[in-house]
């Protein structure tokens, strides 16, 4: 049953930050195209702040 109500939940919620660059990390073609991607990650491509601060 908690599986059930936490499986709803989840399709409820936006994925965190870290879905989201696990997902962008997945879709590369290619070792290179990895490192680029991992790059635009520490550069803070997913995790700009609102309003500057």
């Amino acid at each position: 049953m908690l599986n059930r109500v936490k499986s709803f939940l989840n399709t409820l919620l936006p994925p965190t930050v870290e879905d989201r660059e696990r997902a962008y990390l997945n879709e590369s073609v290619s070792r290179t195209d990895l490192e680029r991607r991992e790059r635009m990650i520490e550069q803070g491509m997913f995790r700009h702040r609102a309003f500057g601060m």
